[in-house]
């Protein structure tokens, strides 16, 4: 374990009260951080520090571990840097040694994963010791010349320019403003300081809409209306390709709607898709191998899978471990691996892969989980969705394309 992320997200709020599981486009706070940090390619594992069992209960259902925080860590006036030492210091416990250190805060919801990366780069790449997240800005900023009286109530002095000289926007250098969104740390450093900024601090620019920080009522109504434009997704571009070497399903729910037909005789049959059937023939004819994972024996699912001409197993109980051995027997990456499920028997194996996706009808768990929400419900083109844009990003790969690492929500239309 290399990089892990630590959310601190306590229970008291004195500007918005139970501010840290307030819904932004019917999302909590602190579930919108941790899917940012699990969408991150960089991230190996992400924690949430917290007092508050309902905080906690989110959090875990949005994928993170718990860092149960101290009463005396958990006032107004305990400070973020003291949360954050504790939290390595309970991850150390159990065995995990950091080398890098992301913070993020729960106020900011509208966290870009690639953005995540970009810091955590800087760190690995030993151009920075810390990194935070900024805005390029413009502003010309003024300040009290009399610190003693009321704010804004005397004589004015400009603090990052001149007065007297009023340049062009174009010929001046920007000023960064400070986000709070997140901050990357190399974490022998920040122990050492016991602060967040240390040595070569650098800056992740963001754009004006991720700089957003809720610490009031209005700002927490001003997001929620963003989100329904900021999650929507781009029609006109269409979803986000999946780069990933090989796809693993789930058979019921996914290449079947989660129903089954009974007859008078006890036998069983499924409604499938016959577009599935195209795109799995697709990836196929690319060199993409699909397994089909199932929890189940049912002749219906060796019959597919004999008519698609994947592999199939079948009557797995332990649906992550049999996944990790078929990963290792191919040499693969799991981080370029995709999962699709469906229910919470799907958690374990997509918490393998880089790609957890979910269909578009899946259990709130699983929606939760994954890194993908497809706009497709099960047996209803879901697994065509999938081939479809696994070999879209083929084709953008082939043609320099743009990065597809950040998350997408399609389906549900939220973004990480």
């Amino acid at each position: 374990m290399s990089v892990v992320a630590i959310i601190p997200a306590r229970g008291g709020s004195q500007g918005v009260p139970g501010k840290n599981l307030r819904l932004i486009g019917g999302i909590p706070l602190v579930a919108r951080a941790v899917r940012a940090c699990r969408a991150a390619r960089t991230i190996d594992q992400v924690f949430v520090s917290t007092d508050d069992e309902a905080i906690a209960a989110a959090a875990r259902e949005a994928g993170a571990e718990i860092i149960l925080r101290p009463a005396e860590l958990s006032g107004p006036t305990a400070t973020s840097e003291s949360a954050l030492v504790h939290g390595l210091e309970e991850i150390a416990a159990r065995g995990i040694d950091p080398r890098v250190l992301v913070f993020v805060q729960c106020t900011s919801p509208f966290i870009r994963s690639q953005d995540l990366d970009r810091g955590v780069g800087m760190i690995t790449a030993g151009e920075a010791d810390s990194v935070f997240s900024a805005v390029e800005t413009y502003e010309f900023l003024w300040r009290d010349a009399d610190d003693t009286i009321a704010p804004g109530t005397g004589v004015m002095t400009g603090q990052n320019h001149d007065a007297g000289y009023r340049p062009r926007r174009q010929d001046r250098r920007p000023d960064y403003r400070e986000t709070g969104a997140f901050y990357v740390m190399a974490v022998p450093g920040f122990l050492a300081a016991r602060h967040r900024f240390f040595g070569r601090t650098r800056v992740v620019p963001v754009s004006e809409l991720a700089s957003l920080e809720i610490d009031t009522a209005e700002e927490l109504a001003l997001a929620d209306a963003f989100a329904g434009v900021v999650d929507r997704p781009a029609t006109a571009v269409g979803p986000r390709p999946i780069d990933v070497d090989a796809v693993v399903t789930d058979f019921d729910g996914v290449h079947t709607p989660d129903t089954l037909y009974l007859d008078q005789y006890g036998q069983e049959s499924v409604r499938l898709s016959r577009a599935d059937g195209m795109g799995v023939q697709r990836l196929r004819e690319a060199g993409i191998p699909l397994l089909i994972l199932s929890k189940e024996r049912n002749a219906v699912v060796s019959a597919r899978a004999g008519k698609l001409k994947v592999e199939v197993a079948q009557a797995i109980d332990d649906k992550a471990s049999a996944l990790r051995s078929w990963i290792a027997e191919r040499g693969l990456d799991p981080q370029r691996i995709a999962y699709v499920g469906n229910d919470v028997n799907d958690l374990g194996p997509m918490d393998v892969v880089g790609w957890p996706i979910a269909v578009a009808d899946a259990r709130p768990e699983v929606l939760a989980a994954a890194r993908v929400v497809l706009t497709r419900p099960g047996g209803a083109g879901a697994v065509r969705e999938v081939c479809d844009r696994v070999l879209a990003a083929r084709t953008e790969s082939a043609h320099g394309g743009p990065d597809t690492s950040g998350p997408d929500r399609s389906g549900k239309g939220e973004q990480a």
